[in-house]
């Protein structure tokens, strides 16, 4: 039971790093881990407060990570296709030219294809390079701040269900 546990404990953590890295599901996973444990240990009663934590930390997560980036774009004063740009660039980062560099591979991806793309995407609406860099920055920023926001929101979630599962599987 303990070797299990400390699995779903492993499942939460890359559902921590999840939470701030795009690519990888984050509070999913750890809700996932929690309703596992639930069905294992046979008392959902046990989890009913990590669970409800879980869930709202996944709203609050998509939640947060929309507004975030809103909030980067239209304080750099980016448009839609600032936004729409990183997007493209997050996906292209990912899956297409950025991985097959020597070096960084998908994660070298993750952090400039958004980048590139929101300054691609401005700089097509405005053409003006300056602005566009500087909303292809706000919106980064903002993307950033919402993932480290983001895992915190894991974190906490993970702490709750630590400390309201430990005393059931390894004692008081």
């Amino acid at each position: 039971m303990q070797i299990l546990y400390w699995l779903l404990v492993a499942l939460m953590a890359v559902g921590i790093v999840g939470a701030v890295v795009p690519a990888i599901p984050g509070a999913s996973l750890i809700l996932i881990a929690i309703i596992i444990w639930g069905f294992v240990s046979s008392s959902f009663a046990a989890i009913k407060i990590p669970l409800i934590v879980t869930i709202v930390v996944l709203f609050l997560s998509v939640g947060v990570d929309f507004l975030a980036s809103y909030l980067g774009a239209r304080t750099a004063g980016a448009s839609q296709w600032g936004q729409i740009g990183a997007i493209v660039g997050l996906v292209l980062g990912l899956v297409g030219l950025l991985p097959t560099l020597p070096f960084g591979g998908p994660l070298l991806g993750i952090l400039l294809g958004p980048l590139l793309g929101a300054i691609v995407g401005e700089y097509l609406y405005r053409r003006d390079l300056g602005l566009a860099i500087k909303a292809g920055i706000g919106i980064v920023a903002g993307t950033l701040v919402g993932n480290l926001i983001q895992g915190l929101l894991a974190i906490a979630a993970v702490i709750v269900f630590l400390v309201t599962t430990w005393p059931q599987v390894f004692g008081s």
